[in-house]
């Protein structure tokens, strides 16, 4: 039962994410030198291996405004997937991971010094598009020569099979951990019984040591 409530509550997760994807991420990030936390930010989100990703970042301002913001996309293994430079306008950054797991969409503000700078603060829309919300269906419509129903069949259709490899994946994962459960389980128990023997055995040899010096000394 508490599988199926775990299964069901991961399945709501990826809804709820599929459900607020098209809502872009809104901030503000003040300008510093390069060495001040408020200076920097990073989104983390989360990725099966080989799922295309889209990451595209509207920033307002312009090159040499006295600001320099920097983008670093990177993931929990350590690949790089982009790295530009100075961006203004829109920055559009297209990946495949090479990873399960999370990956950092991080912005640095740098004063260049160059001007001084009244409100020195960038601000930034960012959105994040993974799987099928990654693909240009405009494209394929034009491409293929679908229909519109059609065209969003086949975009639901690969929504619900990216949800199937989610479950597949969260699956494998619940066995290998009552799997490793399991094992942890018998290991100690398996300890637990060899250090009973053991100070069984102990307490053995020291009452017939005791016995034989206690005879040698004729005390008993």
């Amino acid at each position: 039962m508490a599988r199926v409530r775990l299964l069901l509550q991961h399945l709501c997760g990826i809804f709820l994410l599929l459900a607020v994807g098209s809502q872009a991420l809104k901030f503000d990030i003040q300008a510093g030198n390069g060495y001040d936390k408020h200076s920097r930010r990073c989104i983390r989100n989360f990725v099966s291996k080989d799922m295309l990703v889209v990451v595209t970042a509207i920033v307002d301002g312009h090159r040499g405004d006295g600001m320099q913001l920097n983008m670093h996309i990177t993931d929990a293994a350590g690949n790089e997937y982009g790295k530009p430079k100075d961006i203004a306008g829109e920055q559009r950054t297209v990946f495949t991971s090479h990873f399960d797991g999370s990956f950092d969409v991080c912005f640095e503000n740098i004063l260049t010094g160059s001007r001084y700078v009244e409100n020195p603060t960038r601000h930034i829309e960012l959105d994040i598009d993974i799987g099928a919300d990654a693909k240009d269906w405009s494209a394929i419509q034009a491409t293929e020569k679908l229909k519109p129903v059609e065209t969003e069949l086949r975009r639901i259709e690969e929504m619900v099979a990216e949800i199937v490899n989610e479950m597949d994946y969260l699956r494998l994962r619940e066995q290998k951990l009552r799997d490793t459960n399991e094992s942890t389980n018998t290991r100690v128990k398996m300890f637990g019984f060899g250090t009973t023997f053991l100070l069984i055995a102990l307490w053995a040899w020291q009452i017939m040591y005791l016995r034989a010096y206690f005879r040698s000394k004729h005390l008993i």
